[in-house]
């Protein structure tokens, strides 16, 4: 959950509980990814993952970016707000954190948005990480499985956030999740991890059956006591006037999940399919908005279980999962 969502205190709240939490990699600097690896290590002595996104090639429609850009200046004049130059390349300092990774030991590297250089995997094996394919489709299963990951996480469609595509062009598939765990499994012998819309111990004896070794919750902690999300997102997730999510590129030019609201239908359809380069177009628009409390500027991100999402300490979270497994 990249943008500040999974803190320390939740990574640790969730294995002090028998989970394993991830810290999110992506949009940090190394040095606050240190510092946040750091804050782990000194609240928890048990295991966790960070998530890294795999960086993206240049986008093919340079010029549907600067349409956009037109598309977006009106609000943004309208908020005192000079959109940023448009970044052609970005790569999220992925080397930078890649050295850092090994060198602090982290026990489980998952990536996002496609597969890492084979030559990543061997650095990190070699400082005895375990390293994790976040895939969306037998064909991308196929593929990790060919780079020699050492598990998979199926991420279903029901998923909140990003869509872990390969290829950004590429539109979500629809597959509900224990049908494409089942498909999956039937391709590969690695562990798979399923991940999306997850919010109950039934789904969990589901998902369990179609092959999956373990689940992946993200949405169900996003209003628990040590969640990052922005107030006003973890708000939006129980109000009645925001009752569906949509999958849109309006905020970041990548495919996404998240809460219907007027952003995505005012500039959904213009989007182009060009990431990283719209989320940084956004990201001033979007920070306006989270300063003035509004929840129709803000990419809610959120997977179809989101009205199951609690308040209270993580550990409520996964000890009622736990309780509904155990009654299957």
């Amino acid at each position: 959950m990249a943008g500040g969502a999974s803190t320390p205190a939740l990574v640790a709240s969730v294995a002090a509980c028998g989970g394993m939490g991830f810290l999110a990699a992506g949009y940090k600097t190394p040095t606050l990814l240190a510092q946040q690896i750091g804050d782990v290590r000194n609240r928890s002595g048990h295991p966790f993952g960070v998530n890294v996104f795999v960086p993206q090639p240049p986008p093919g429609d340079p010029a549907g970016v600067e349409r956009f850009r037109r598309d977006l200046e009106p609000a943004a004049a309208a908020a005192g707000i000079d959109l940023p130059p448009t970044r052609i390349t970005d790569d999220d300092r992925f080397d930078d954190k890649i050295a850092l990774l090994c060198e602090r030991r982290v026990a489980v590297i998952s990536f996002t948005f496609g597969l890492p250089p084979a030559e990543v995997v061997d650095a990190l094996r070699l400082v005895g990480s375990s390293v994790i394919a976040t895939v969306t489709s037998v064909v991308e299963a196929r593929q990790a499985d060919a780079l020699g990951v050492d598990a998979l996480c199926v991420q279903g469609p029901e998923a909140g956030g990003h869509r872990g595509t390969f290829v950004i062009d590429d539109e979500p598939g629809t597959v509900p999740l224990p049908e494409l765990v089942s498909a999956i499994r039937a391709e590969s012998g690695l562990p798979i991890i399923a991940a999306g819309g997850i919010h109950s111990g039934e789904q969990m004896s589901t998902l369990l059956a179609a092959g999956a070794a373990a689940v992946q919750l993200g949405t169900a902690f996003l209003r628990t006591d040590e969640s990052g999300a922005n107030q006003t997102h973890q708000d939006a997730l129980a109000a009645a006037r925001f009752d569906r999510t949509v999958i849109t590129r309006a905020f970041s030019g990548r495919a996404a999940r998240g809460l219907l609201n007027a952003f995505i239908l005012e500039h959904g359809a213009g989007a182009p399919r060009a990431y990283p380069q719209v989320h940084h177009l956004t990201a001033l628009l979007r920070a306006d908005a989270a300063r003035r409390d509004d929840p129709d500027g803000l990419a809610l991100w959120a997977g179809t279980g989101f009205r199951s999402a609690e308040t209270g300490p993580a550990a409520g979270v996964v000890s009622r999962l736990w309780a509904e497994f155990g009654r299957r």
